[in-house]
């Protein structure tokens, strides 16, 4: 199995991980750290969105597509990408997992976790598909009117990166209306959180994936979290989904 890049009808720029680097992720780690979720201004132009929601219908660009009511997942339906991926999610993965990897090892240590995540994503995805872990994760997600994701996880296996990254490629109140991300925070002997993402075409969501550390009065403690996508109301939605383990 290769992780190299399959050519998409629109290549990124080929400053892509320049332009994750130019990113202000100071900012964006004290908001992960803070709230478990952190938005990502601007991370793909217009066209790069629109290029990537245009190879949706052809599905030589993936290995599997996945109706949500069938599963009862919620309303809508996503494809999950095959291995070479396209150029543009081949370029994305690793660089903002270089600036990603230091938040997980970092929540890990202060959860007492001893897991630590190497400084590449390839030194990453070995260890996955040394574990039986090969089968590629980024995904493409439609929805309709009416359609929804319902609150989960997205765990694949033994090894999981703790976060992961959401793309809107559609522009709201053009597109479609509704369609809000959302993440709720189950904290210990406490009523949930819900967190709403207000994100605009091309702005990317960072989130954890299962849990986080939170300091609290007495030290560290762990919440749970899941993620979701409330009811579209109207058009069309696509999103771009970048996790970074692989999938048994």
């Amino acid at each position: 199995m290769t992780a190299s890049a399959r050519k998409s009808p629109q290549k990124p720029a080929a400053d892509l991980a320049t332009h994750v680097d130019t990113l202000d992720w100071p900012q964006i780690t004290a908001e992960l750290n803070t709230q478990g979720c952190a938005v990502l201004k601007g991370l793909l132009t217009p066209d790069q969105c629109r290029a990537v929601a245009a190879l949706y219908p052809d599905d030589t660009h993936f290995r599997s597509r996945i109706v949500m009511g069938r599963h009862g997942f919620g309303r809508g339906e996503y494809k999950y990408f095959s291995y070479p991926l396209p150029d543009l999610i081949a370029q994305l993965r690793p660089a903002l997992y270089v600036h990603l990897q230091g938040v997980a090892n970092r929540w890990n240590e202060a959860m007492g976790i001893d897991i630590r995540y190497p400084a590449a994503h390839a030194a990453f995805l070995k260890r996955c598909h040394e574990a039986g872990q090969s089968r590629p994760t980024p995904l493409l997600l439609q929805y309709e009117a009416g359609d929804f994701n319902c609150l989960h996880q997205d765990l694949y296996g033994e090894h999981v990166f703790p976060l992961q990254v959401a793309i809107l490629l559609s522009e709201p109140g053009r597109d479609f209306t509704g369609g809000e991300f959302v993440l709720t925070e189950q904290r210990p002997r406490m009523q949930s959180r819900a967190e709403v993402v207000p994100l605009a075409q091309g702005d990317a969501v960072a989130f954890a994936v299962h849990h986080r550390p939170v300091q609290g009065t007495r030290g560290t403690y762990r919440v749970n979290l899941r993620h979701g996508v409330s009811r579209i109301r109207f058009g069309q939605r696509h999103t771009l989904g970048v996790i970074f383990h692989d999938a048994k």
